[in-house]
């Protein structure tokens, strides 16, 4: 053999294939599976896949999203290094300069309006590292009132329901593993089969064991395909709903008499109110038959086991929070809860909007769930910070009131992580007005998304493959996100960018951490002792265990499955059943000449959020190209719209512009847009601003429109 052949052989063997392994997790929904990038280099050129790994919340299983979550992670419009807007152009500067220009503008507007003239944006898609730090950024390193975070907008009235009903939210009651054996289930507003795909095998098993699923939603979905029984009722009505069933229940004595009196408060408040209903009224209110109220109720109270779940559909409402205690009502008149095989599951939206709420990134709050109001809890936290209790400011103002605090010239700037608040919230225009009115936005992102676009300074962060960090998924298991990629670009890990920031304005004996763990361990402090007790977690833990769930006080401890099996967390250990009045229904936007239809939104199962990630993945791109309007052929025709073609859709808030798509199955009353797209298709433009008023949450599954044809 020639030595030339020899080289060909031996070149060819060292660029044959070569294969590399990471361990990370799914950046998207709560359910937070497992998987492994596999990097394949062949030749000299390489390419990627992902795969399932087991574990013991999704088994191995991954959704169309997490199979190609990788591409945006790669994409080449990955954010590299700092940019800062010079002559009303983003240029690549330093991270030196724009260190120095965040210090010297932070400084500068602190020092003429006052510390709360700064405020800070979260996400809950950050890890529980990074969200427990920002929370302490603002508090101590800028010392402002003004925090709060993207999952205001998604989580926040299911939070406040199931904390003034049962004193503790946990997204899950129970574990995962109890769905397959439970009799019956409601799912209220929730389209689990687009949006947490990998939860399903738990429903279709507890379907094959005999179980009755009960699905509430104005639209026929993907999940409302798998019920028995599917309420599809008027948009907004679910407290007449519940209230109805609740009234069947009472009526015909098919109430649990011992839980109600050993467990609970307030249940003859509740009754009277309840019986002095009227069923026309609630079959008037919701568009469900008494057939139908009759069978859901009957089916709920007698069986052993029950569970009912909540979503966006119930909660993004300006009525949400109470939505959510009339069905918790339910689970408590029937003692479905604290035992096997019941109890409320709140299916949570972004990938760690548990853990995202549980360390301090809301106006209300310290972490370990700990309330920024309460002496005790200040002085704890004040202790464990190594600063004053004094210097501790006091709660500031929901998401979506931040905006409108700009608007006053309350507040003069913005620091945002990894949100998009730009697209995310209701009444879009108006919140695009008052970014563009800030005197200084600073924005950390992997993207240049809509809202780092308007920026005056735009930090590149790192991906779910390169930080490394805890999560919180949908039962309450927290779990440890391995991550070992190489960082692209200059790009920072958002708590180094936070200890950065400190740095330089001099806070730095506050923020001096190594490492993702090092912040963990002062987060296990700092939640001892409170509703959301880490105490007990350790990274060691977390490996060995493959997740541990919430409260955990000590390392000896096993984590808590099941909640309230012999208490609520409430003082005196009762659950409080709530007076939820049909009157509230009253305060949604009604139907009018002028707007004769109701919209709602939603998600579809190859996007997520605002879209600013998946839009980057070619293969989730593909599926939903664009924005679509679903409506009823009938409806089409009464309006003159027909089949793919565009339609405007307006509202008293603003217009967009989307294709038309036909559905037998949806209300006749109703249209479905989904929320990924931006600008002309960004149906949060339509949105009011009115919001809840126990938890702010706005109500962007419940607006009031009309369409006509798009004539270019």
């Amino acid at each position: 053999m020639t030595e030339l052949m020899l080289k060909y052989f031996r070149d060819k063997q060292q660029n044959a294939q070569s294969e590399k392994v990471y361990d990370t997790q799914c950046p998207y929904c709560s359910m937070q599976c497992k998987m492994q990038l596999i990097e394949q280099k062949i030749v000299s050129r390489k390419q990627y896949k992902t795969i399932g790994k087991d574990n013991p919340t999704s088994q191995g299983r991954l959704c169309v999203k997490g199979m190609n979550a990788h591409q945006h992670a790669l994409h080449n419009d990955r954010l590299k290094q700092p940019l800062m807007r010079i002559n009303d152009e983003l240029v690549p500067v330093s991270w030196e300069t724009a260190l120095r220009t965040i210090k010297n503008k932070f400084q500068q507007i602190q020092h003429e309006y006052g510390k709360d003239a700064i405020s800070v944006y979260g996400s809950a898609s950050i890890t529980n590292e990074e969200a427990y730090l920002l929370g302490k950024f603002a508090r101590v390193a800028l010392q402002t009132k003004y925090i709060d975070y993207n999952g205001r907008l998604c989580m926040a009235s299911a939070a406040t329901g199931a904390n003034m009903t049962f004193g503790l939210d946990r997204g899950f009651t129970f574990g995962l593993n109890e769905i397959p054996n439970t009799r019956v289930m409601i799912l209220a507003g929730t389209n689990i089969a687009e949006c947490q795909p990998t939860i399903m095998p738990y429903f279709e098993k507890a379907k094959e064991n005999g179980a009755y699923i009960i699905a509430v939603d104005p639209r026929e979905t993907s999940t409302t395909k798998l019920a028995d029984l599917h309420l599809q009722l008027k948009p907004g009505s679910d407290i007449a709903l519940a209230n109805g069933l609740l009234k069947i229940m009472i009526e015909k004595g098919l109430i649990d008499d011992a839980f109600i009196a050993d467990r609970t408060e307030h249940f003859d408040l509740v009754k009277d109110y309840i019986l002095s209903l009227n069923f026309e009224e609630i079959i008037n209110e919701t568009g469900i038959s008494m057939e139908e109220l009759y069978q859901t109720a009957l089916v709920f109270a007698n069986e052993p086991s029950g569970m009912i779940f909540t979503a966006r559909g119930i909660e993004q409402q300006i009525n949400g929070t109470e939505t959510v205690m009339a069905f918790l009502n339910l689970l408590l008149a029937t003692g479905k809860i604290g035992k096997p095989y019941s109890g409320y599951g709140a299916i949570t939206g972004q990938g760690n909007g548990q853990g995202a709420r549980e360390h301090g990134q809301k106006a209300d709050q310290l972490p370990g769930y700990r309330s920024i109001e309460n002496k005790a809890d200040r002085n704890y936290i004040a202790e464990v910070w190594g600063i004053r209790e004094k210097d501790l400011p006091k709660k500031g103002v929901s998401a979506y009131e931040m905006f409108e605090h700009i608007n006053k010239d309350k507040i003069k700037s913005m620091f945002i992580m990894c949100s998009n608040p730009v697209i995310s919230n209701p009444n879009t225009n108006f919140v695009k007005k008052a970014l563009e009115k800030v005197s200084f936005l600073v924005v950390a992102d992997l993207f240049l998304s809509e809202t780092a676009q308007l920026a005056d300074i735009v930090l590149p962060s790192t991906s779910y493959l390169e930080d490394e960090g805890t999560f919180t998924n949908l039962e309450g298991r927290v779990l440890l996100r391995e991550a070992s990629f190489p960082i692209q670009g200059k790009a920072k890990h958002d708590w180094q960018i936070l200890c950065e920031i400190a740095k330089v304005l001099g806070k730095e004996k506050y923020f001096n951490y190594d490492s993702a763990e090092s912040i963990f361990e002062e987060l296990r402090v700092a939640s001892r002792g409170g509703k959301a007790d880490y105490y007990g977690i350790t990274y060691d833990r977390l490996r060995r265990e493959n997740g541990v769930l919430w409260p955990c006080p000590s390392e000896e401890t096993p984590g808590t499955i099941r909640l309230f099996e012999t208490k609520f967390a409430h003082e005196g250990g009762k659950a409080r059943m709530a007076v939820v009045k049909i009157d509230t229904i009253k305060r949604k936007p009604a139907i009018s000449s002028n707007y004769p239809l109701y919209l709602t939104t939603g998600r579809v199962m190859s996007h997520y959020l605002t879209g600013e990630q998946t839009r980057k993945s070619p293969s989730l791109a593909a599926r939903n190209v664009e924005a679509y309007m679903e409506i009823h052929p009938d409806t089409a025709q009464k309006f003159g719209i027909e089949l793919n073609k565009l339609v405007k859709v307006t509202s008293e808030k603003g217009w967009i512009i989307v294709r038309s798509q036909f559905s037998e199955s949806i209300r006749k009353d109703t249209i479905f847009i989904p929320f990924h797209w931006a600008e002309n298709q960004n149906v949060n433009r339509l949105v009011g601003e009115q919001l809840d008023p126990y938890c702010r949450m706005p109500g962007f599954k419940m607006s009031v429109a009309t369409i006509s044809p798009f004539h270019h």
